[in-house]
């Protein structure tokens, strides 16, 4: 399967979900890195349009922000693909871990490794959501706490595709 087509089922078919834990290592962190870099495109975006209003309020901060503009900018791209990169993978296998609690309750059988990828296609539709946030520059609680509800949703749904435990 290809990255569009991993996209197109992941956002509708728990069953596929759940079959995604099979696919190759290769394949889910070209999807997850698609993502980081999407992310973190629209936090540059969001970084270099704060400081043009920072940049029209201080005199002496222009000047300052011309001479180093030709550094400050790929070391603040490669720094933010850095957090987001680490972010997205802590959220992503804390959700794996909450995912493997979920199979021992419904006595069902799977490994970590096989959750962190369903949790990672699981957060798909999350991912579309916070990306949307994170490009309207909406910041509260509850949104954060809709966005893992919904990781937590669509992951309970693809844990009752995996096989039972004999």
């Amino acid at each position: 399967m290809n990255l569009l087509q991993l996209f197109k089922a992941s956002l509708h078919s728990p069953k596929k979900i759940a079959a995604f834990r099979l696919i190759p290592i290769g394949k889910v962190m070209q999807y997850i890195f698609i993502y980081i870099l999407l992310i973190t495109s629209i936090s540059f975006v969001q970084f270099i349009n704060g400081i043009s209003i920072q940049q029209a309020n201080m005199e002496g901060l222009l000047e300052y922000f011309q001479e180093i503009q030709w550094l400050l900018y790929p070391f603040s791209f490669i720094f933010l693909f850095v957090l987001n990169t680490l972010l997205i993978f802590v959220r992503i296998s804390i959700f794996a871990y909450v995912g493997v609690i979920i199979l021992s309750l419904l006595k069902r059988k799977g490994e970590y490794r096989h959750l962190w990828r369903s949790t990672l296609f699981a957060s798909t539709i999350p991912m579309l959501i916070s990306v949307v946030v994170a490009f309207f520059n909406i910041s509260t609680g509850y949104i954060q706490f809709f966005i893992y509800f919904v990781t937590l949703v669509y992951l309970f749904l693809a844990c009752k595709y995996y096989p039972i435990k004999r």
